[in-house]
Parts: structure tokens; C-alpha cells; sequence
């Protein structure tokens, strides 16, 4: 299991990445923010800072919340979880929050 940062993201706003739907193939979402999140107070332990991506998947269909298999050159393959937060005039937005 890979563990991200935001770092690893930040440099790859607007690139896109593979996302498995299903056995019969897959599909694009590009990576339109990625932004930290405020610290209400720090964690004993706590091994990184909280971060927030987004992504816009030009469909009419809205996917479910899941994890959803990600590949990305730079990044290698992955999993991420994905939630469905808003839609607009180019397709519906997925969040994945780290924390």
C-alpha cells in the first residue's frame, strides 16, 4: 500500500488518470484540485498534514461512493476512495480526503 501526500499530487492538477469502472474497461477523471485542509489541532502521531483532492469526470453517469482503482504515470496504480460531492456544466466531481 502506497502512502500519499500531498505532494505527490500537487504537481498534477489537470493530468489525467485511469480509473478501472468494471471488468470491461475503465474510464478518465482529471485531477482538478488539490488543496491541504486546516489542522483543528495536532494528533500525537499524526504522520501527515490533512489534504483534499478533487476530480471531474466529464459523464452524465454518476459513479457510487467507492474505491476505485487509479493508475497515473507518475504515480504508479492505487486505490482510492472517491465520494460524488457536486455536479456541474462539464460532468459530476469526486472527492478523496486524506487525513
Amino acid at each position: 500500500m502506497q502512502f500519499f501526500g500531498l505532494e505527490h499530487f500537487a504537481g498534477h492538477v489537470n493530468e489525467t488518470f485511469d480509473v478501472a469502472l468494471d471488468q470491461d474497461g475503465g474510464s478518465v477523471f482529471t485531477l482538478v484540485e488539490a488543496r491541504p485542509l486546516p489542522v483543528q489541532r495536532a494528533v500525537p502521531g499524526m504522520v501527515r498534514a490533512p489534504f483534499s483532492l478533487l476530480f471531474r469526470h466529464e459523464s452524465a453517469i454518476l459513479f457510487p461512493q467507492k474505491i476505485y482503482q487509479m493508475k497515473h504515470a507518475a504515480l504508479g496504480e492505487f486505490g482510492i476512495f472517491l465520494v460524488p460531492v457536486a455536479r456541474d456544466r462539464d460532468g459530476f466531481i469526486y472527492q478523496a480526503l486524506f487525513n
